[in-house]
């Protein structure tokens, strides 16, 4: 037993190295779920895909890197039939992926990238509790803001099921905060509207229902999930609760300016190579 669980960290590592290097080269590679499933002790894909994810991590932060938060995906019901799934899923977040509001973005730093418009939570208390409530969320909570990710995928052409994004930190690239902090209590999360624009023109229109009907309630599933994990929520953490509406693909030269309702506006530049 002990070898074959060795055999398997193996072959989990094996996709770490592979999804790195993609990373590392900026050449997208096949889709890697199914070495994930070969790999899976007892079958459990999702803790297999969470380890290679993990190992990723552990290496940004031996080389440096900073974690400032967590960002949560698939919180469209749509998407998540799609991917076959009922929850959401979550990536980490590091300091060199935050990019200033406005601050045009090296095309070189992206990977088939999408943009779509969220909530960001700042939080000012710790999360370590088993199970939390809303109640929970909105007092440790420092405030809220504007947000647009940058998703970005390692597989090539976003052939992607639950296990190659989870891998992959939740298809993650960049994100760009807004700078005007606004209280939750001067926010209604579920039912505030969004517009996206691309240099003026609409191409993404949401509102908080469409995360998990209040971004609120994808933060607690964030928390819960965290404590699960072994790495609990913290003072200071970024947490980007989920899209609002339809990701857009990003082409080099775009503008994209996201205005949500209460929370002002966001604005993503990307070069023009």
């Amino acid at each position: 037993m002990i070898l074959r669980t060795v055999e398997l960290n193996q072959r989990l590592k094996a996709v770490a190295d592979q999804l790195w290097q993609a990373a590392a080269s900026a050449q997208p590679i096949a889709p890697v779920r199914d070495a994930i499933e070969a790999a899976a002790l007892d079958g459990n894909v999702l803790a297999a895909a969470y380890a290679v994810q993990q190992q990723i991590s552990q290496r940004r932060l031996d080389a440096g890197g900073r974690l400032v938060g967590r960002k949560i995906g698939l919180t469209s019901k749509a998407v998540q039939r799609q991917l076959g799934v009922g929850s959401p899923d979550f990536g980490a977040l590091f300091a060199d992926m935050a990019v200033a509001d406005g601050e045009e973005i090296a095309w070189p730093r992206l990977m088939q990238p999408k943009a779509e418009a969220e909530i960001a939570l700042v939080l000012e208390r710790d999360l370590p509790h088993a199970r939390h409530t809303v109640a929970d969320l909105i007092s440790a909570t420092a405030y809220a803001l504007p947000a647009i990710e940058v998703v970005g995928s390692r597989i090539a052409n976003w052939d992607i099921r639950f296990a190659d994004t989870v891998a992959d930190n939740a298809s993650s690239g960049l994100f760009v905060l807004g700078t005007r902090p606004v209280a939750l209590r001067k926010l209604d999360l579920a039912d505030c509207g969004m517009v996206m624009e691309r240099r003026g023109d609409p191409v993404s229109v949401g509102g908080g229902a469409a995360c998990l009907g209040n971004p609120l309630n994808a933060a607690v599933w964030l928390a819960d999930t965290m404590v699960r994990m072994g790495t609990p929520l913290r003072a200071g953490d970024v947490v980007l609760s989920g899209a609002l509406g339809p990701m857009v693909a990003v082409e080099p030269g775009d503008v994209f300016s996201a205005q949500i309702e209460g929370l002002g506006s966001v604005r993503a530049v990307f070069a023009h190579h």
